[in-house]
């Protein structure tokens, strides 16, 4: 029996802790290093892995040890043993472990999208760091390959400072809308989108960013409809990743410019598979290796029994993909998880109509989420926590990305700026914004108005418990993490708050508050403003600069069938604390002086005065007197 079969069946039969000792005996003896390589698999995809692990060790160094673990959700006792047999004769030195994550994935926080071929296995490896803090440096492999080069090559790559190291996604020169959707719809470069199913993993980095918290959180607000999980990784590594020599993960199919002799690793991926596809490019490689391992039979089993039929739907399937991610493209909206039905506008401005007239200018006529308390545990205001700042960046990207998009297919429409001179000589010092509050969208139009002069480049903004806490979807994602405030009924969050606003404006930055405290959809009048936003800027001596938007029906009909909105944005004076007043003097004066500057806009823009309905009650009696 060779060597490495007997460290097999050692390593089956002992305790984890001797098996470890047992590992580092065998380094030590033999002067050789140890290499972590994982892969996940199913039932279903035991059969492969099995050629992609025999392929693996057949062309090995031999001057290394080979660790490697097959992580499972649901795999068999039976499949188990013969995965085990398909390897026990390979002329590498070896380990073989097999881990089930099933309890971890329950427990999970996270929501694992599935859809066609994707499992729970397809997630497993973004738990590999955490669940194996003893390497620094791992390599993951889909079950779906053939290692016909030296894996210890991939894993003397040196990382520097990336969190991954992988090749492009050749896939996107097959399909060239996949390139669009990469650009257009995750706001990535196609020319540096890589393929998650091979990859060599800064795992120390991985753990110091808290890499599997930001992947988690993405996932439970935000759903992907493409390569799912591989979306995710290439928008949280933000351009920190090396891209690899694509021989070291080559889909299976011709590429140009693609020299084959330079291929290490074949992926099998999408309709190219030798075991529904018997012309498949490298065919050949695929059942050299199966012909060696105990699914050899099961291999020709499946292949014999797929069917022209099947061929013909699997080709339906890749066609029908294809369109998908042309309508991913074409509809802005098509990524967000969030499929709320339309809020019938009509009903909408009916009840802001009875508000005005009763006088409830501070409340919201538009139903929000039930707020849950904000504790100070939950809420990082500094973004002081890694994990805080990756997702405070994936946000930020995700949100110039949309806004982008909103603008491009002319959904945000910003027709003019005024008075940016207003803003400019103010970039770098610390400031309260106001702005009226008429669509979930007005923060992106001021946003867009003073985006070359931010200070810092983003925007903090001030917003309800609610929304921070409890909203759905890709908006609660923003909500949560684009740079936002949370107000809180919480005393000692509102602690938290208070010395996050005076930190921000000691250090230049600029807040902005909605005075007006509620969002009325499409309201063009300037309402009563609330005095929290004059409360912070007297109290932190800083300046108030009141934005006004003003806004007219465009020619485009919005789906909610009203027309879209065109917006000016006036940047008006700002207004500077008196030094000779006390703070609750300064308060009424910035309100009073805002709302008066404010009303000077929206009557000279639409050319009428500012007034608001009254009750009937008071009409009568106007009329009567």
């Amino acid at each position: 029996m060779a060597a490495s079969a007997t460290v097999l069946f050692l390593a089956a039969k002992i305790p984890p802790l001797f098996d470890f000792l047992l590992l580092k005996v065998i380094q030590f003896v033999c002067m050789k290093r140890e290499i972590p390589i994982f892969f996940a698999s199913d039932n279903n995809y035991a059969p492969f892995l099995a050629v992609a692990m025999r392929s693996l060790l057949e062309n090995a160094s031999n001057e290394s040890i080979y660790r490697i673990y097959v992580l499972y959700v649901d795999l068999s006792r039976d499949n188990i043993e013969k995965l085990k047999k398909s390897v026990v004769d390979s002329p590498v030195e070896y380990f073989l472990e097999f881990r089930s994550l099933a309890e971890e994935m329950e427990n999970s926080s996270g929501t694992f999208h599935l859809r066609d071929y994707y499992t729970k296995e397809t997630y497993c490896r973004i738990f590999i760091p955490r669940i194996f803090p003893q390497y620094e440096k791992i390599i993951y492999i889909d079950s779906d390959t053939a290692v016909v080069g030296d894996i210890s090559r991939l894993y003397d790559v040196e990382l520097g400072e990336n969190v991954v190291a992988a090749a492009r996604e050749d896939v996107i020169d097959l399909i060239p809308v996949y390139g669009e959707y990469i650009e257009k719809n995750l706001g990535l470069s196609a020319e540096t989108f890589f393929s998650a199913g091979v990859m060599l993993v800064n795992a120390g980095k991985y753990r110091e960013l808290d890499f599997e918290s930001a992947f988690l959180t993405l996932l439970g607000n935000y759903t992907f409809l493409v390569t799912q999980d591989e979306d995710y990784l290439n928008v949280l590594c933000g351009g920190k990743h090396l891209l690899l020599d694509q021989g070291w993960n080559k889909g299976a199919f011709d590429s140009a410019g693609f020299d084959d002799s330079t291929v290490k690793i074949i992926h099998y991926k999408l309709n190219y598979k030798p075991w529904h596809f018997p012309e498949t490019k490298w065919a050949d490689v695929f059942w050299k290796y199966a012909e060696k391992t105990d699914f050899f039979s099961e291999c020709k089993k499946t292949l014999d029994s797929y069917t022209d039929d099947d061929r013909r739907e699997a080709q339906a399937g890749f066609d029908i993909l294809v369109e998908n991610i042309g309508e991913y493209v074409d509809d802005p909206y098509s990524y967000a998880k969030t499929k709320d039905k339309a809020i019938d506008r009509v009903k909408i401005l009916r009840k802001i109509d009875e508000y005005e007239r009763e006088g409830r200018f501070w409340e919201d006529v538009e139903d929000d989420p039930p707020t849950i308390p904000l504790l100070p545990e939950k809420v990082d205001y500094m973004n002081r926590k890694v994990s805080s700042r990756i997702f405070m960046k994936a946000a930020n990207m995700l949100g110039r990305f949309f806004i982008n998009r909103l603008i491009k297919k002319k959904l945000l429409v910003i027709k003019e700026v005024r008075g940016i001179e207003h803003y400019v000589g103010l970039k770098h010092m610390g400031a309260i914004l106001t702005c009226n509050h008429f669509n979930a969208f007005d923060n992106f139009a001021l946003y867009k108005a003073i985006e070359p002069h931010v200070y810092k480049k983003e925007l903090l903004k001030v917003i309800r418990e609610g929304n921070f806490t409890n909203f759905p979807g890709f908006y609660g994602f923003l909500f949560r993490h684009c740079n936002t405030l949370p107000l809180s009924q919480n005393p000692s969050t509102m602690k938290k708050f208070i010395e996050a606003v005076k930190q921000y404006l000691f250090q230049g930055r600029h807040i902005l508050v909605y005075a007006e405290q509620a969002m009325w959809w499409n309201y063009r009048k300037p309402r009563p403003l609330t005095n929290g936003a004059f409360k912070f800027a007297a109290d932190n001596n800083v300046p108030v600069i009141p934005f006004f938007i003003t806004m007219e029906d465009s020619d485009m009909i919005g789906a909610d069938g009203f027309p879209i909105q065109e917006y000016t944005v006036h940047i008006l004076e700002p207004i500077y604390p008196d030094p000779a007043m006390s703070v609750r003097q300064n308060v009424e004066m910035m309100r009073e002086r805002n709302f008066r500057m404010w009303k000077e806009v929206y009557e000279s823009t639409y050319g009428i005065p500012l007034e608001y309905k009254k009750k009937r009650e008071e009409k009568v009696a106007n009329w009567t007197h």
